[in-house]
Formats: C-alpha cells, sequence, structure tokens
C-alpha cells in the first residue's frame, strides 16, 4: 500500500495530473515558478525553497524558466535567479527572522529595515546575477497607484484604499481605477504574461537601475511602508503587488510544461482586498498546468500556536518569542522537502499527486 504524504499536500490541475503521472515530476517539465504574496506566511515553505531553488532545479536547462511573484513571492523568486539561489534564500530567511521595531515604527522606519534585509539578500552581485542568469527570467509585480491611493498622507492613502477595496466587492476590475499592475521582467517579448488582460497591464524592463527598486516597492505594503517611485517610470508611487495580485490569478501563458507553485495554502486568493471574501477564490481554469504544493492542515497544526506566521505575530508576540516561533516553523518545514525529494525519487508522486 503507498504511504500518503503526511506534511505535503499535491494538487494538479488536468494538464499537470497528465504529464506527472506519464513521467512522475522533473524540473526539464517545468515553465513557470510563481511566488505569492503574504509577508511572513513564507517561512513555512522556506524548506520547500531551499530544496527545489538549491537542488531540483541546478541541472543546466535549455529553455527559459519564468518566475513571477509580487511582495515576498517576488523576493523569494529572485533567489532562484542568483548565482547560488540557497545561499539567497538563507540570507533572506535571516534578514527576515530579524527583524526588529519600536512598539509603534514608522513607514520610514519599516522602510529602512525591509530595504536593509532586501540588500542582503541581493548582496553586491545581486542586480548582475539576476540580469545575465542563462535561463531564469524573473517578473516582479508592482501596483502603480494613481489618485488618493498615491498619497503618502496616512488619512488619505487609507481613504484611496477604502475606495479601492469597495469597488473591489462589487468587481475586481474595478481596482483598475485606483491603480495598474506593472510586471518588470528580464524576459522581454518572449514573456508568457504578455497576455494578460484581466486589469490594466504594463510590462517594464528590469535594469540595474530599477531592480533594487522595483522588488522594494512590490514589497512596500500600503500604510505599513513608505510608496516607491522607479527610476525611469512616470512620475507616481509603486506599492505591493499583492494588492492587486496577492497569490497570483493569472493567466500563466500557452507553454505546454508545468506551472510548479509551491504555496502556504491549497487554495488561491486572487487579490489583497478578497482575504475577507469566501466567494472571491481563483478561476481554476488558470491552473489547468498547476502543481500546488501546500503544507497539510496536519502539518500546521503541529506548527508553534497552530498556525502558520503571519504579519500579526509582530503584534501578539515580544520579539524573542517571534524569533523562536519563526526559527521552529522554519525548521519544520524541512520536512516539506523531506516529503517531497523521497516522492520525486521513489516515484510515489503520481500515487500522491490529487487533482484540484
Amino acid at each position: 500500500m503507498t504511504r500518503a504524504p503526511v506534511s505535503l499536500s499535491l494538487r494538479a490541475g488536468p494538464d499537470a495530473l497528465r504529464i506527472i503521472r506519464e513521467r512522475g515530476l522533473r524540473a526539464e517539465d517545468v515553465d513557470v515558478v510563481p511566488g505569492a504574496a503574504g509577508g511572513p506566511k513564507w517561512l513555512v515553505l522556506e524548506g520547500l525553497d531551499r530544496f527545489l531553488f538549491g537542488e531540483f532545479f541546478r541541472p543546466p536547462r535549455d529553455r527559459p524558466l519564468h518566475l513571477i511573484g509580487a511582495s515576498i513571492g517576488a523576493w523569494r523568486t529572485t533567489c532562484m535567479a542568483l548565482r547560488d539561489p540557497a545561499a539567497g534564500i538563507e540570507r533572506l530567511r535571516e534578514g527576515y527572522i530579524e527583524q526588529h521595531y519600536a512598539v509603534k515604527p514608522t513607514p520610514a522606519e519599516v522602510t529602512r529595515t525591509i530595504r536593509a534585509v532586501l540588500d542582503g539578500m541581493l548582496g553586491e552581485t545581486g542586480e548582475e546575477e539576476v540580469l545575465t542568469h542563462p535561463w531564469a527570467r524573473l517578473h516582479v509585480i508592482t501596483a502603480a497607484c494613481r489618485g488618493l491611493a498615491a498619497s503618502e498622507r496616512a488619512a488619505v492613502q487609507m481613504l484611496g484604499l477604502a475606495f479601492a477595496a469597495a469597488g473591489n466587492l462589487v468587481s475586481r476590475r474595478t481596482l483598475g481605477l485606483h491603480m495598474r499592475r506593472v510586471v518588470f521582467n528580464t524576459a522581454g517579448d518572449d514573456s508568457p504574461f504578455r497576455g494578460l488582460v484581466d486589469l490594466p497591464t504594463e510590462h517594464r524592463p528590469l535594469t540595474r537601475q530599477n531592480l533594487r527598486h522595483a522588488l522594494l516597492a512590490s514589497g512596500s505594503i500600503p500604510m505599513v511602508l513608505q510608496g516607491v517611485p522607479i527610476p525611469g517610470e512616470p512620475a507616481g508611487i509603486h506599492r505591493d503587488g499583492g494588492v492587486i495580485d496577492y497569490h497570483l490569478d493569472l493567466d500563466f501563458g500557452s507553454g505546454q510544461g508545468i506551472v510548479l507553485y509551491p504555496h502556504f495554502y491549497a487554495h488561491v486568493v486572487p487579490g489583497w482586498f478578497d482575504k475577507a471574501l469566501a466567494w472571491r477564490r481563483a478561476r481554476w481554469q488558470n491552473f489547468g498546468r498547476a502543481l500546488i504544493l501546500a503544507p497539510t492542515a496536519e502539518f500546521v497544526a503541529r506548527l508553534p500556536g497552530g498556525k502558520i506566521p503571519d504579519r500579526n505575530d509582530f503584534y501578539r508576540m515580544p520579539d524573542a518569542e517571534r524569533v523562536r516561533v519563526w526559527r521552529a516553523t522554519v525548521a519544520a518545514s524541512a520536512q516539506l522537502a523531506d516529503e517531497l525529494r523521497e516522492l520525486i525519487a521513489t516515484g510515489r508522486i503520481t500515487d500522491a499527486v490529487r487533482p484540484l
């Protein structure tokens, strides 16, 4: 009898399911790796990231691997495009866990701290490594704000976000009145995301001048961090890409390969304002060739406090306790990698994967 995974859930769309049942999960069959927004939730995936980025994708490729993310998902996928992805993930982990703030930090203070985490992750040569990578193609999503949502005055910005949230209750398309999606990327005209039409979308090249700015902007949570003007872009403020694309319910393009999606949940929430809207979940037609890897409910129940870390941990725990809990979550996340490694090596992944 096949032993089912106890920590890792594997759910696949019909096209991905067919590929995996025919030949297992192979790095050369993967076209796209998405990274969701979610702040500290990413720590539950740290073990999976180190395995996927440091081992699974290490063999050379003869075709591009497209990496797309918003917020912390953009930072994680950036590590894949570094010369040593596992070391990049480790630097991100250490900088992220060791954030420390005053009781009520200002957006300027949080921005300085987060910028230091980003600089530590990239190191001195990160831009060059990303821009010259032989096969990794990075796509960083930001939300270019307009009107009230672009203001750095807290009360005005909050009012703009309230208008955006109210319109979003009716339709996600109303977000275009307040912001536009910008995809900074290294893929040029070969980007599989050129066909995005669900919301106003612009595509811009990543350069040495804008890469750090785009990454900082992609993680700049409204009201928490300062907005970011990006060199070379029209006057305007860019904020967290997760406001528009929280879990990346996107058209991943017309490729034939797998969209390999490590995620904190087995479900996908389209935008930041949809978190509390139980009826607003992913359009599964976008996930026909996706394999979603997520921790099981049983695994999460074994984590400290029985939950995945989140941004409220900064408020509900003393710093020392938060660091201890986050490090315990990272240590536990190695189980997810161990299960996936075993499933791939033994061929049992064909039995473990289930339909979305």
